[in-house]
């Protein structure tokens, strides 16, 4: 199936002007991409609707530049909340021509959670071709999907449930074993120091996961502000292309 033929499946229609896609010298194996272009992308087509909370602009900038640079045929990500973020990456898809598919788990609506927003969970992608809710586990549920659709070697993962060390490290110790050639974005790693007043927990865990696999990743930080976010690649030569 061609490009073309996967994005009709995926989200309905296919464009009839294709958009450029930003990603810059693509069997490099550095992150580059057009920033005037995806600066235009995100403020004219993202921030009227997502707007700039909980993910500034640098964040935008970097989860709408992994999905053109990567193209990754499948997202996983939990936490759905009101489903931003799933927006976000299903819109980067749809708009420049990237044929993927979002999965977006979150708890079940009777069980409590402080991020759970209840009745309006995935608000933002009910019935949004391309995107999938589901109610479980992130992590475990995650990989279930992953091996009911072909266990493709290269999905991204968006970890942004409750921010603690202890269930990010866990989330990123399943990823990295099960799917050894993940990428992974994080949010809220935002680090200064122990004394900054902010939660460096999921900062923690990702400096610990990159000392217990010594040049394995390679890594982005959007580090100039809050909350921040993290991107790893596993380094596999042309990474990008």
């Amino acid at each position: 199936m061609n490009v073309a033929s996967r994005f009709k499946q995926l989200f309905g229609f296919v464009p009839p002007v294709p958009q450029d896609n930003p990603a810059r010298n693509p069997t490099s194996s550095e992150f580059e991409v057009d920033g005037w272009a995806l600066s235009r992308f995100v403020i004219e087509v993202l921030v009227p609707k997502a707007g700039w909370h909980p993910f500034p602009l640098p964040e935008l900038m970097l989860m709408s530049g992994t999905v053109c640079r990567l193209k990754p045929s499948l997202i996983f990500e939990w936490g759905t909340n009101i489903g931003k973020s799933a927006w976000i990456f299903q819109e980067t898809a749809r708009h420049y021509r990237i044929p993927c598919e979002v999965h977006s788990m979150d708890l079940p609506p009777t069980q409590d959670h402080i991020e759970h927003p209840g009745s309006r969970r995935g608000e933002m992608v009910r019935g949004l071709a391309g995107v999938v809710l589901h109610e479980g586990d992130g992590l475990a549920t995650a990989l279930e999907i992953w091996n009911s659709r072909g266990r493709d070697p290269r999905p991204l993962f968006f970890v942004d449930g409750d921010h603690s060390y202890e269930s990010v490290k866990r989330e990123l110790d399943g990823i990295l074993q099960a799917v050894p050639e993940a990428s992974v974005l994080l949010h809220d790693t935002f680090y200064q120091s122990p004394d900054s007043g902010y939660n460096v927990g999921p900062r923690q865990a990702i400096e610990e996961t990159l000392a217990a696999h010594p040049g394995r990743f390679g890594s982005l930080h959007t580090g100039t502000s809050l909350p921040g976010m993290t991107l790893l690649t596993p380094r596999i030569g042309a990474r990008f292309s």
